[in-house]
């Protein structure tokens, strides 16, 4: 089965390090300054940490750098996996952790909790018409 094989090379991309990843999807490749300055306007954290996480972060296969090709010293960071397939195996996880894998009990959950707009109910809606073919 395809689907454990993928769930099983993507890497374990802990909260913190999400936020640098989307910042790497968003622009494709950026620098470590680039992602420096774009969370330091989200978070408290200090440039050193967040090296630390962009460093975890190529370690754990999820990023990989190219050297600038006129400034040596400038690594520009992309990413190795794609943001749909990291979405998808959080949910998939979360889903496992939280609700004991029941799609149906997560679905119930937030629709009761949810402040759902007339909007939100009808793409809802379409969405399950979708599926039922």
């Amino acid at each position: 089965n395809m689907e454990s094989d993928t769930m099983s090379t993507l890497p374990q991309i802990s909260d913190a390090e999400w936020n640098v990843m989307s910042v790497v999807w968003e622009n494709e490749k950026c620098t470590a300054n680039e992602i420096v300055t774009a969370l330091s306007k989200t978070t408290t954290w200090s440039p050193k940490t967040i090296k630390t996480m962009i460093s975890r972060l190529v370690k754990k296969n999820a990023l990989a750098y190219e050297v600038d090709s006129k400034d040596k010293k400038t690594y520009h960071y992309f990413s190795k996996v794609s943001e749909d397939e990291c979405v998808r195996n959080a949910s998939k996880s979360f889903i496992k952790r939280v609700f004991k894998g029941s799609l149906n009990a997560m679905m119930a959950n937030f629709v009761k909790e949810a402040e759902l707009t007339e909007e939100d109910i009808k793409e809802l809606k379409s969405i399950l018409d979708k599926k039922k073919g």
